[in-house]
């Protein structure tokens, strides 16, 4: 099967041996794939993996190596990561996989992604998608659900102000989803063409250079994986409240945490979500994403894919597949 495989270099391959499910599992034929910005970082040496890149898509059960058969021949979605399944492990037992201590992540950690053909995942990971989601709209669970984590993590009071810094494809996803849950949010950042996908579809927009910078915010989302965004995000959060690390900061660079304790801040990160509250979002027409796709590639162009992701202004780039 074709695969784009990336070990110590990216590269399509087109004889990558197609998996056989596990028990328990199902084996997924891939009809629409996203590059997550995750996907560039593995290729520059984050997380040391090497093997079938990607964990945003959607595709078509295609065999269940289970009694269950209940998702065959059905559209799904899989969440990211399944953990160990010991019985004792508390994580699993909740359904957190994703804080699994021996889990496993398509295309990042010890397991093949979906940047193929073919993929395999255990069948509780897997979400059958609603008839009236398209393919284009569902590639965007696993970002849909991260945002969807800020919530799930933190009770955001009706009257409370929330802003969200940074207009990259994180912020935008997030802005748009606090929008569709209801929330007064407004999305900062410093291209106006991103800006303009939020205020579209509702939500409050301001160029960074125009927004005061006062301690008056209830929650602020950091969403720029900058130092300098972390340190404005700092400055927007009023006494007591909360500040959302949604992107990773990493910096030698001397920060001055002492705000955190004069105001009293808490500090909460978040990462992933779980995909039953995005694909309730998407069921009910509550966002659109369409603007946000840059262009749409056949896994045959991978590679030329993977290098218009670089570019400043794309926000996402698809791989299609055929059959």
């Amino acid at each position: 099967m074709k695969a784009v495989v990336f070990d110590e270099k990216l590269k399509l391959v087109t004889d990558y041996e197609k998996p056989v499910p596990k028990k328990g599992e199902a084996l997924v034929r891939v009809t629409l794939a996203g590059i997550c910005n995750t996907d560039y970082e593995i290729t520059k040496g984050y997380m040391g993996y090497k093997g079938i890149l990607g964990h945003e898509a959607v595709g078509v059960v295609e065999e269940i190596n289970d009694p269950d058969q209940s998702l065959l021949g059905k559209r799904v979605v899989s969440e990211i990561s399944y953990g160990c399944k010991d019985p004792e492990c508390p994580w699993c037992a909740e359904k957190l996989y994703r804080h699994c201590p021996n889990r496993h992540t398509l295309g990042i950690w010890h397991k093949d992604g979906v940047f193929a053909e073919y993929f395999t995942m255990p069948l509780e990971v897997l979400f059958e998608v609603p008839d009236n989601v398209s393919d284009e709209q569902v590639v965007f669970v696993e970002p849909l659900a991260a945002a969807c984590e800020i919530t799930e993590q933190l009770h955001i009071k009706p009257f409370e102000k929330v802003v969200v810094l940074g207009d990259g494809k994180l912020g935008l996803i997030t802005a748009l989803t606090l929008n569709a849950q209801n929330f007064d949010v407004t999305l900062v950042g410093k291209h106006q063409n991103k800006l303009d996908i939020a205020k579209a579809q509702g939500v409050k927009t301001s160029l960074l250079q125009d927004f005061p910078i006062e301690k008056k915010y209830d929650v602020v989302v950091e969403a720029t994986g900058s130092v300098s965004g972390f340190e404005t995000s700092l400055a927007l959060t009023r006494p007591r409240g909360v500040l959302v690390l949604k992107s990773t900061v990493a910096t030698g660079k001397e920060l001055n945490l002492a705000p955190i304790v004069i105001d009293e801040i808490t500090v909460l990160g978040s990462r992933c979500g779980q995909f039953g509250a995005a694909l309730r979002l998407l069921e009910n027409n509550r966002i659109d994403f369409s603007p946000l796709i840059s262009k749409v590639y056949s896994i045959d162009d991978a590679i030329e894919a993977f290098e218009k992701n670089k570019e400043k202004d794309v926000l996402k780039v698809l791989l299609k597949f055929n059959g």
